[in-house]
């Protein structure tokens, strides 16, 4: 699932291309894709993109009127800068955004279409998406202090949930439990303050970096390789390898449809995690789906009215 570091560097590419530019057209393949029927998708057509805003993992188009195109990705959806007017590929697009310049793919893999478009009006409409999770970029010591320990969970959820923490998943949040030297299984109202200083550094220092990995990356094109799994990453999907500060071998829990990935010498001083106990504990602190993760805070808006069948 893309999170902050490739929402910012999508956003950025976006900015480039079509800030200030007149959506011609919004072509739809799917018809689960489109979330709100109020206002109506035409609504933003003929319209000049005036501003773009990252709202947690979504990627927010706001257009005159005070309109916003919202998307999702979840797991599976990708954006791609194509030629004008290009043809909808027949078994993975969603829906095309049209330009002058350009037109805004966006597919999805798979056969499980997760990925959404809401259309809403004003902040009022965005407020409604926005689950509330700290941006800890622009937060301070404190805060994040506040709003860690606000429930006890496990750090593993206490960072992917979107009411905690803004833009964090499942591949950020091992790399960043790696760097800051904790247990995924750690509950948070047992950290002392130097381990939650470590894990507010870590987030800072873990973000800034991939976000200007991938800007790199990029080198001014748009964005084509944006994958949970990186040879760079130090643990994410790096299962039996090892570690890149220890050396001991990259260790998993797995838990519904969930994994992570942590070193035991650097995390866990050096006990296994990946037993039925631990697995268990894991997976009754976290939500079945990742919709029900991305989705623990329902959109509730007066000014968007959900799909019925």
């Amino acid at each position: 699932m893309p999170e902050l570091p490739d929402v910012v560097v999508y956003i950025e590419a976006l900015e480039q291309r079509i800030l200030g530019q007149k959506l011609e057209r919004v072509r739809l393949a799917s018809p689960f894709l489109l979330r709100t029927t109020n206002p109506a998708i035409g609504a933003v057509e003929g319209k000049q993109v005036q501003q773009l805003r990252r709202l947690g993992k979504r990627i927010a188009i706001g257009v005159e009127g005070e309109l916003w195109l919202v998307l999702h990705l979840m797991i599976a959806g990708r954006l791609h800068w194509r030629p004008a007017g290009i043809k909808l590929p027949a078994k993975r697009a969603l829906a095309a955004f049209d330009f002058a310049a350009g037109s805004l793919l966006l597919t999805e893999a798979g056969s499980q279409k997760r990925a959404s478009l809401h259309v809403v009006r004003g902040e009022a409409g965005l407020r409604a998406l926005d689950p509330g999770g700290l941006e800890v970029l622009g937060g301070d010591l404190d805060s994040f202090s506040v709003a860690l320990t606000s429930e006890n969970h496990t750090l593993k959820r206490a960072l992917t949930d979107p009411r905690l923490f803004s833009g964090i998943g499942n591949a950020y949040s091992d790399e960043i439990l790696h760097r800051a030297r904790l247990s995924p299984v750690t509950l948070t109202q047992r950290l002392d303050r130097a381990e939650v200083r470590r894990l507010f550094e870590a987030i800072i220092e873990t973000l800034h970096e991939w976000v200007s990995r991938l800007r790199a990356e990029a080198g001014g094109r748009f964005p084509e390789k944006v994958t949970a799994f990186r040879e760079e990453m130090a643990v994410h999907g790096k299962y039996g390898q090892p570690c890149p500060r220890c050396g001991e071998k990259v260790q998993r829990i797995r838990y519904a449809s969930n994994e992570t990935n942590y070193c035991p010498k650097c995390q866990t001083g050096g006990k296994l995690l990946a037993d039925r106990a631990l697995s268990r504990l894991l997976r009754e602190d976290w939500p079945r789906t990742p919709e029900e993760m991305e989705l623990l805070r329902m959109p509730r808006s007066t000014s968007s009215t959900p799909r019925t069948s």
